[in-house]
């Protein structure tokens, strides 16, 4: 009976992956890909197309965090031939693990108690297959780093090392303090009723779905400066862009919400006209979608 729980929890948590992942690009999030609004010299059949092949690996069963790391951007860039989905990659891995040790964990709280377990057991092993994932995905802005740098090998676990980058990386940070505000933000999508299901029909999101989306995006972006912007253009520009999320968050109760709002649109080609990417946020909105549909299982 276990093994059969585990096996339905993983099939159903790699199918609650791409729904996540294809939500992505389904719903405009300024500065991101998404069908609407190509943009980087990226399109969204690209990010669709490495979600595909990240999952299997992704969500190997016994896996750990470190060789599912490693795999599924592997797979990504043999589909995309770019680096698409390294932060997802990195944040979903540990829930994929948690799901695999812990099947029956499918309320906010015990998903949370499980990813926290996860993190904890870490090894060196996990901190090589991230670092060598890390450097073939050669992330913009990298730069080099004083004290474990993905270009050398590590000498610590992946949480130790995960610290070490918390100042500068908001993912990083999350593998130090835990998952506890994405959990937070997907509690309250399920709270408000919001399918993130794989089961959901097929076709465009309805238009609840993509309000809800943006509120992850927007909540996200608007609440810490994006990793990605700030290892690119600055602490200032990235202040900038935050101010402006914080914006928009106060224009979601309209009617017709912002989706709706042609200056919402011109706000998305602004930021890739200046090739400002708040990649970051991006990718936490997929790991929250991700828990968010991993909490509505019965």
């Amino acid at each position: 009976m276990r093994a059969d729980l585990r096996q339905r929890a993983t099939a159903h948590a790699r199918a609650c992956f791409l729904r996540a992942c294809a939500l992505d690009v389904a719903v405009r999030k300024p500065g991101n890909v998404s069908l609407a609004s190509p943009g980087h010299g990226m399109t969204a059949e690209l990010f669709i197309a490495s979600a595909k092949a990240a999952a299997g690996p992704l969500f190997q069963p016994g896996a750990r965090v470190g060789e599912r790391i490693e795999a599924a951007v592997e797979a990504s860039w043999a589909a995309a031939g770019c680096n698409t989905n390294l932060g997802i990659v990195l944040l979903c891995a540990p829930i994929a693990r948690a799901v695999d040790q812990r099947p029956d964990a499918a309320t906010p709280a015990a998903l949370r108690e499980a990813i926290d377990a996860v993190l904890r057991e870490l090894d060196l092993a996990d901190a090589q297959g991230a670092f060598r994932a890390i450097a073939r995905a050669r992330p913009g802005g990298l730069g080099a780093a004083p004290a474990q740098d993905v270009n050398q090998a590590p000498s610590v676990d992946l949480r130790t090392a995960m610290a070490l980058a918390a100042r500068r990386d908001a993912i990083a940070r999350l593998y130090r303090d835990g998952y506890g505000p994405l959990v937070a933000l997907a509690s309250k999508a399920v709270e408000e009723g919001v399918c993130f299901d794989p089961a959901a029909p097929p076709g465009p999101p309805d238009a609840g779905t993509v309000a809800a989306v943006q509120r992850l995006y927007l909540a996200l972006l608007a609440g810490v400066a994006d990793s990605h912007i700030v290892r690119i253009h600055g602490e200032a520009v990235a202040q900038t862009v935050m101010a402006a999320a914080q914006h928009w968050q106060r224009q979601l109760g309209r009617r017709g919400g912002v989706d709706a709002d042609p200056a919402f649109a011109a706000w998305d080609s602004e930021l890739k006209a200046a090739r400002i990417n708040p990649g970051t946020s991006a990718d936490m909105t997929v790991a929250a979608l991700l828990i968010a549909g991993l909490a509505r299982r019965a």
